[in-house]
């Protein structure tokens, strides 16, 4: 899973650039029968309606006087406090995706934005940077010298994983290796979502709310559907959008990954329908054949890439096949970055790759262009989070059958929890109780019925294990629906949020039309 922050805050990014170039009964879990000792954080105003803080929780809840891990808090006050609700925690994904960066924005106009002004007047909306992520100490195993190495790797798009696998092994040792020796080793041990969620609870404790609301999106609703069932009594209320399937990501990830990645795919065949429809003088690309051209583009790559001068969101490098179908991967996870998909294409074709090259390192570069962390996060959760086998050969069976699935991406999304075999952390109490939040009250959770990562029948999954899940349905395409495709959803997320009112049983929203040539307007 990915950062909802990286996607939507990337598409201005890659508009400027587009410019520039003329052209992101089952058992619960105990719940703690008393309220868990926490001080009270000591905000500071950091910016207009804005409080920050930092602050230590337990590295080992089960040693509350041991070593400590501050967490980043940032606040934007509810701008319209004599209506205020209560205090919204929010959780953009990754694992490993931070979330401060969010409410900071929250000021700022435009479509874009994290959550609707209705819900920044009548809520404090918290953001909390996950341990061992962004300014929570975040987890860091190799150098920018090493990332950048990583990052220019010569990927084929025909090998799975993209490249042979001693070479894939050797990368992920080297992962390995550096967190062992630069992450503090009680610190890797205790990354997982159940250590976050009782995280979650002492910041609940210390801003001095009996319950606290929650919206998470992608990972983010792993996340607040473990901290609901094991602190049902502190929620108030919660939206879960683009939702997991909790059994499978845990107990099946080999299985999750082959599902993630035919669902990629099914959205790139959604691009291709659309820019057939729009017809060439809409969508120039391919003229009207855009599978065929895009083949020919990768193929082209492969055997020529196209150089790239630096820029402001990284420094000069390549354009190859492989970092085409990458970009191609980005933007599927939102309608918003089909235009810039197809600029990039068009660009390409005529020897510009920098559009392209942008958006496939969307997910691996900070907005200023120096490489991301975000990977190391990622896997100093997953792997403790998923039951991911050490057979090789199951690895490579899985990988095939992605490959066969997705015939574009396959290559390049599979093997990717090969990383997980030799990690050097362990998680012997590996949280695995059902996530029914019993006792929690209605949880609202939004499925949309083309998800790029996660699949519709993943909602329907979370939605049918949880006690009081209420689905609402997303028609159309892209990873995420609240504030990314229409008045509809967003109406009913807020009408929940704020007056507790469900959608009808069976609720679907439609979404604006997605385009290859114009950004949709709305929220």
């Amino acid at each position: 899973m990915r950062s909802h922050r990286r996607t939507t805050a990337l598409t201005g990014l890659l508009v400027a650039a587009l410019a520039l170039t003329g052209c992101a009964a089952p058992a619960i879990a105990p719940a703690a029968a008393e309220e868990p000792p926490a001080p009270p954080v000591a905000w500071a105003e950091c910016g207009t309606g804005l409080d920050c803080a930092t602050y230590p929780v337990p590295v080992d809840h089960a040693d509350p006087d041991g070593p400590t891990v501050p967490l980043a808090l940032v606040r934007h006050r509810a701008t319209d406090p004599a209506a205020r609700v209560g205090a919204l925690l929010i959780n953009p994904g990754g694992p490993g995706g931070p979330a401060a960066d969010l409410v900071r924005q929250l000021d700022s106009a435009g479509e874009f934005a994290f959550v609707s002004p209705e819900i920044a007047a009548r809520f404090d909306v918290i953001a909390m940077d996950p341990r061992g992520v962004g300014e929570s100490q975040g987890v860091r195993c190799l150098t920018d010298e090493q990332r950048e190495a990583q990052l220019a790797v010569d990927l084929d798009p025909d090998v799975p994983g993209g490249m042979a696998l001693p070479e894939l092994l050797a990368q992920n040792r080297a992962l390995a290796e550096g967190c062992a020796a630069g992450v503090d080793p009680a610190l890797l041990d205790h990354m997982a979502t159940d250590d976050v969620a009782r995280d979650m609870d002492l910041v609940r404790a210390g801003i001095g709310e009996e319950r606290i609301s929650y919206l998470g999106m992608s990972y983010g609703t792993l996340l607040g559907a473990t901290y609901a069932t094991m602190f049902p009594e502190r929620v108030d209320r919660m939206v879960l959008d683009a939702a997991m399937d909790p059994e499978l990501w845990r107990s099946a990830p080999l299985r999750a990954t082959l599902q993630q990645g035919a669902s990629g795919e099914q959205q790139l065949d959604r691009w291709f329908e659309t820019c057939r429809a729009e017809g060439v003088g809409a969508c120039p690309f391919g003229a009207g054949e855009p599978e065929a051209a895009i083949d020919a583009l990768i193929d082209g790559l492969e055997e020529r890439p196209l150089d790239v001068p630096a820029s402001p969101t990284g420094p000069a490098g390549s354009l190859d096949g492989a970092d085409a179908l990458l970009a191609a991967r980005t933007a599927v996870f939102d309608r918003r970055l089909w235009p810039v998909l197809t600029a990039g294409l068009v660009a390409a074709q005529s020897g510009d790759g920098s559009v392209l090259l942008t958006l496939s390192q969307a997910l691996t570069r900070e907005p200023d262009g120096t490489p991301s962390g975000l990977a190391e996060a990622n896997y100093a959760v997953n792997c403790l989070d998923r039951d991911v086998p050490d057979d090789l050969a199951a690895h490579a069976a899985n990988a095939e059958a992605i490959m066969a699935a997705a015939p574009r991406f396959g290559a390049l999304s599979s093997n990717i929890m090969l990383g997980c075999v030799g990690w050097p952390a362990d998680n012997p109490d590996r949280f695995t109780e059902p996530l029914t939040a019993r006792g929690a009250g209605p949880i609202l959770v939004v499925g949309g019925r083309e998800d790029s990562q996660t699949p519709y029948a993943w909602a329907q999954a979370l939605t049918a294990g949880l006690d009081e899940g209420h689905l609402l349905t997303r028609e159309g395409v892209g990873h995420g629906s609240y504030r990314a495709s229409g008045p509809c959803i967003d109406a009913a997320v807020d009408g929940y949020l704020l007056d507790e009112a469900l959608p009808t049983p069976g609720a679907t929203c439609p979404q604006e039309p997605p385009a290859t040539t114009a950004l949709p307007t709305g929220g």
